[in-house]
């Protein structure tokens, strides 16, 4: 399936000068949006993952189904202060300042094979301190999920050793 033709690309959001990839129309076509799922699903089970994990918000989205699909739990990954229980955090930079994300003490078990899905693979920091989270666990990272990667941002940079599955590339002004 041609996925490209259900990215809608918004200029000057959220910011003059960003082509934000918008992955809405995909989640709102059925069959596409399955398809995407389904493909998640073949590459995960390739990993032998036990478990999903996804950043806040389109890591849900598409996560929650892959994991469903899967008979898998899922892990969230979010803000701070946004997790009812005891949590571990991780800081990481953005391109002007920080941000922190937290995900449950106890969410991954020593040893349990996890894949990370996002929507997108851009600077990869906020893959990055998911990875970060997951290890201090001592979960092991067995894969990486995105529907779209900026490969001139080079995000795989940071992921040596780990296996990425994209299903689109673009560059991030084209």
């Amino acid at each position: 399936m041609d996925y490209s033709k259900y990215i809608a690309n918004i200029p000057d959001f959220p910011i003059k000068g960003i082509l934000f990839r918008d992955v809405t129309p995909l989640v709102e076509d059925g069959e596409a949006f399955r398809s995407v799922c389904q493909d998640f699903v073949n590459f995960a089970e390739s990993k032998g993952a036990d478990i999903i994990c996804g950043p806040e918000a389109r890591g849900f989205i598409f996560g929650c189904p892959v994991a469903t699909m899967m008979g898998k739990g899922f892990v969230p990954v979010r803000k701070p202060g946004k997790l009812p229980r005891e949590c571990i955090n991780e800081s990481y930079d953005l391109e002007y300042g920080k941000n922190v994300l937290s995900m449950h003490k106890d969410a991954i078990k020593p040893g349990q094979k996890v894949v990370i899905i996002d929507d997108l693979l851009a600077t990869g920091g906020t893959i990055k301190a998911t990875i970060n989270l997951i290890e201090k666990l001592g979960g092991i990272v067995v894969g990486i999920c995105a529907v779209i990667e900026l490969v001139d941002l080079n995000p795989r940079k940071l992921f040596e050793g780990y296996d990425v599955f994209t299903l689109l590339e673009y560059k991030e002004f084209e």
